[in-house]
């Protein structure tokens, strides 16, 4: 039976969708050597060869393999070799391993992606392409864009010649003045609502008693970090939680992650090398630990999550930071007085990643994409200037360790 026009539509437009997304993961590495492309600086980072194979290798996993009567892996060694963790099926290489994988060289991953997308295009001729999984596999990939870009930036700061420098001024534009938004307490219903992809941990949605609570209209700026670093903010016990202080003295923290002075100036690394600070962009990759320890030396707090969301859906004018589109290095500043929600830097919040009431896991191996992780993890909110703008909406929740620092996480408080 020949499918619809609305399903033909559908299809289409599916299509197009995974054709961009695709093309998006490749264009963000072009410019970049298969040396620089196979850097793995962290355990908790991987290289950009790998995230190219491991997106494609969800499509071949979960789709083709699955559900395209005849289809052949490319290679059949690479189910095990590009598994990150699903444990249902089967083992997988070590994490912190994945630097060492010089075969498949940089070239055969791209025939890879080459070959899966031409399968993947038979696939959607097919009557009934199983959505819900492509829709789980383009969000999986976008992500894997961000975390190509944190990965990349990491790899780049640790190398022992870095990028030339790019230490030329920059145009310096005045923040948004920093408002204090009052929300009334009450009942209120969070979580993912509609019909659009959401991933499984951002429902189901349910109700939440809030007390009355201000928020704050912007991020935290540079500038008003480096107040709490000019306080001794990095020197005060008392302003750190027990795990945070440890944290300090282990690793000798003393700025965010990137940050550098020399002459008696702060400057920061980005993709092209170190450059003059902007003291009125938003403060970016610091940890858990640091955000709170800021909003405790500020006389407020860190948002709970749900506070975070009611205040994002206000219906008051906001407007938002930068995302991946505009292929910005960093976080912008907002100017004149409007409220900025999402972009620029993921938000810490003071919640613990655990599941909402009613969670249930997806059936089946995808079911280990989310709720596997609901443990020793923060809630961030509001995606970054390396988030894809398509990915992001107020229901979503990003989750890291508390002491994690290579992604573009930033401050709102609260009270």
């Amino acid at each position: 039976m020949p499918a619809s026009p609305t399903e033909s539509y559908a299809c289409s437009s599916l299509r197009l969708r995974y054709q961009e997304i695709r093309r998006t993961s490749l264009e963000l590495t072009q410019s970049y050597t298969a040396e620089e492309q196979m850097l793995q600086s962290m355990p908790d980072a991987s290289p950009a060869k790998w995230h190219l194979a491991h997106t494609t290798w969800f499509f071949e996993t979960f789709i083709l393999s699955e559900h395209l009567p005849g289809f052949r892996p490319f290679d059949r060694r690479y189910k095990h070799l590009f598994n990150s963790y699903y444990k249902r099926l089967g083992s997988h290489p070590y994490r912190g391993a994945r630097g060492l994988m010089a075969r498949p060289t940089l070239h055969e991953v791209q025939a890879y992606r080459s070959s899966v997308d031409q399968e993947m295009e038979r696939y959607l001729d097919t009557q009934e392409p199983k959505v819900d999984l492509i829709e789980l596999g383009l969000n999986h990939e976008q992500q894997h864009q961000e975390l190509i870009l944190t990965d990349l930036k990491h790899a780049l700061w640790s190398m022992p010649l870095r990028p030339e420098s790019a230490l030329t001024r920059r145009e310096l534009k005045e923040p948004a003045q920093m408002k204090w938004i009052e929300v009334d307490g009450g009942i209120y219903s969070v979580g993912h609502s509609g019909d659009d992809f959401a991933f499984d941990n951002e429902e189901p949605r349910h109700e939440v008693l809030l007390a009355p609570f201000q928020i704050a209209s912007r991020q935290v700026s540079n500038r008003e970090f480096l107040e709490f670093m000019d306080d001794g903010g990095y020197k005060r016990p008392e302003l750190w939680l027990s795990d945070g202080w440890d944290a300090v003295c282990a690793q000798g923290w003393s700025s965010p992650l990137y940050w550098e002075q020399s002459d008696g100036e702060w400057k920061e690394f980005a993709y092209s090398g170190m450059r003059q600070i902007d003291p009125q962009a938003p403060v970016c990759h610091v940890s858990y630990y640091e955000a709170d320890a800021f909003a405790r030396w500020s006389g407020a707090r860190l948002p709970r999550e749900q506070e975070w969301e009611i205040a994002a859906r206000r219906g008051s004018p906001k407007t938002c930071g930068a995302f991946l589109e505009e292929r910005r290095e960093d976080p912008q500043p907002i100017g004149g007085a409007i409220e900025q929600w999402m972009g620029n830097v993921w938000e810490w919040t003071a919640s613990p990643y655990i599941a909402y009431p009613g969670f249930v896991p997806s059936a089946g191996p995808t079911g280990e994409y989310n709720g596997k992780f609901m443990c020793n993890q923060f809630v961030l909110r509001g995606g970054s200037c390396a988030t894809p703008h398509s990915h992001i909406r107020p229901s979503y929740r990003n989750f890291f360790a508390p002491a994690a620092r290579w992604q573009f996480s930033g401050i709102r408080l609260a009270k």
